[in-house]
């Protein structure tokens, strides 16, 4: 006998999933892997970790097998999906400090990759764009935990917000030697 529904904060679902549960990685359909590559290894930095001819590649950070996959199995030479139907909104590349956001925003500048957005979320910072398939990408990093905004009178969980990012503020970070974060 399946156990019962109880609501919970923020939505439906039995016992809460384990903590150490984490995404991954994220495999994304993409026009042209030469393209998609030129984005992902040459503007913000991954490291290519094995490549399938002109059909799939594997990038990632620091040596793990993969990040984020990139395939035309379905997809080649296609146009980013309409406004207005389902699928990704975005994905979220979490950077370890402040200034590896900022290092990140330094080469987006470079590359003349326009953002979509910038916000301060109280827990995070983030960077909004579209890699060259249409595809959402925010890269951001988390404030500790104890900095984390809560809700008034001592309620749970966090209170985040949407606020403007001061961006020569964060590029700032590159000035200093270590970063505000170091």
């Amino acid at each position: 006998m399946a156990a019962p529904e109880r609501e919970q904060e923020g939505g439906r679902g039995g016992e809460p999933i384990d903590p150490g549960v984490d995404i991954g990685h994220v495999h994304l359909k993409v026009a042209d892997i030469d393209r998609a590559l030129d984005f992902y290894t040459g503007v913000l930095g991954f490291e290519l970790q094995q490549r399938f001819g002109p059909e799939a590649a594997f990038v990632s950070a620091g040596g793990y097998h993969h990040h984020i996959g990139l395939n035309t199995w379905h997809s080649k030479g296609g146009s980013p999906p309409p406004s207005g139907t389902t699928g990704l909104f975005h994905l979220g590349i979490r950077y370890p400090t402040r200034r590896t956001l900022a290092d990140a925003l330094r080469r987006l500048a470079e590359a003349v990759v326009p953002l979509t957005g910038a916000s301060d979320h109280g827990v995070s910072e983030a960077l909004y764009l579209e890699d060259p398939d249409g595809n959402g990408v925010e890269l951001y990093w988390d404030r500790p935990r104890e900095q984390w905004p809560r809700p008034a009178a001592g309620g749970e969980g966090v209170a985040m917000m949407t606020a403007p990012l001061d961006l020569p503020g964060l590029l700032g970070e590159l000035e200093e030697p270590g970063g505000a974060d170091a």
